[in-house]
């Protein structure tokens, strides 16, 4: 199982939270990474944030990262979504 915790934070306060889980093995990480922050901002009613490289530096080195308001088109009424990485698959060969 693959599992990501979101959290909208405002104000230094949890404003929504959500798990999502992405069960198989079809998917790459990548993949499920991606398909996570799409199903999460589905249900929180986002945009999907754009990843820039501060994000992929955060993300390959603790498994999270903050999406800010430079990372969306539209306006937004919080100070940042954290998206985590709680469960990760493990294939054994």
């Amino acid at each position: 199982m693959f599992r990501v915790w979101g959290r909208i934070i405002k104000e230094n306060h949890l404003i929504k939270d959500t798990t999502i889980e992405i069960g198989g093995h079809e998917l790459s990480r990548t993949k499920k990474v991606y398909k996570a922050l799409e199903m999460m901002c589905d249900e929180f009613d986002l945009a999907v944030p754009i990843w820039l490289d501060s994000n992929n530096n955060d993300f390959i080195k603790h498994a999270r990262t903050e999406f800010r308001d430079t990372n969306f088109m539209e306006e937004i009424d919080f100070d940042y979504l954290d998206f985590k990485v709680i469960e990760e698959d493990h294939i054994w060969e």
